[in-house]
């Protein structure tokens, strides 16, 4: 099982959990069932996904609640705002119906409505009164987190971010190390690219794994955490499988060398 981080909040965060972006809405109870059957402690949704109530419903039939970890995100538009974070959690957590939720994030910062500092004040509140167990950010870079805490005093203990062996986003790691944020990766396979990689192919048959279970133990060597998405019960099981091999230096040095900036998802500067 792939380690459990401490986040800066003093909860924990499984190093990988999984991801329901584009799951339909139809599919997503037996997805989640899968999920958590296969061992899975983190479940990462997001309104913007509209499959919150299917979650919240395969979560309270699995009769395990108190043994998983639920993230929702707060979409931001049209409306970003204080009260429309409150408002937006409120909706998100109806749609839920799990109790406290355990990770609230933002979803994108949208620096040109100059928001979020009162959008992470909301999660900030939401956090206060018990609400929420741990609040986040996606998206952010250096300075938008920094804001953040220059303003209100509080680190964010997660940021969510593209990052896979292409785009390992090193600076901003770097960055994340020195405040004690947990960089945590979306697309975190590249969404699927990275497995015709022929670098990554040669040394998953290597090791005897596949390639997705070689990028994953990478964002694990790495210190930090990701949530890759499937469908597939097999894959899932898999990708939680990541104990029985470690990348040597040599691999790790390999796999450094992919990084040509390519990005799968959309850049933050575009979600305004």
């Amino acid at each position: 099982m792939p380690p459990i981080l401490t986040l800066n909040d003093g909860h924990p965060l499984p190093a990988i959990g999984f991801g329901l972006y584009k799951v339909d809405p139809a599919e997503t109870e037996a997805v989640v069932t899968a999920g958590i059957d296969a061992g899975y402690p983190l479940i990462d949704g997001g309104a913007f996904y509209d499959n919150e109530r299917q979650l919240g419903a395969a979560v309270r039939a699995s009769g395990r609640r108190d043994e998983l970890l639920v993230a929702s995100k707060v979409w931001g538009d049209p409306v970003q705002s204080y009260d429309q974070t409150l408002a937006d959690f409120d909706r998100s957590a109806a749609d839920l119906d799990i109790g406290v939720v355990d990770i609230y994030m933002i979803h994108w910062p949208r620096p040109a409505r100059n928001a979020y500092v009162d959008v992470w004040r909301a999660m900030i509140r939401l956090r206060e009164e018990g609400r929420v167990r741990t609040i986040g950010v996606c998206n952010f870079n250096a300075q938008e987190l920094q804001r953040l805490e220059d303003e209100t005093g509080v680190v964010a203990p997660i940021n969510q971010v593209e990052s896979h062996p292409w785009m390992p986003q090193h600076d901003l790691r770097e960055y994340h190390r020195e405040h004690g944020i947990v960089t945590q990766a979306w697309s975190p396979l590249g969404r699927g690219r990275l497995l015709e990689d022929p670098t990554l192919i040669e040394m998953a048959e290597r090791l005897g794994v596949s390639v997705a279970q070689v990028v994953l133990r990478w964002h694990v060597q790495l210190g930090g955490a990701a949530v890759p998405k499937s469908r597939n019960a097999d894959r899932l099981r898999a990708n939680l499988d990541l104990d029985g091999f470690e990348l040597s230096e040599q691999d790790m040095a390999r796999i450094a060398g992919l990084e040509n900036g390519t990005r799968t998802g959309s850049d933050p500067k575009d979600r305004q």
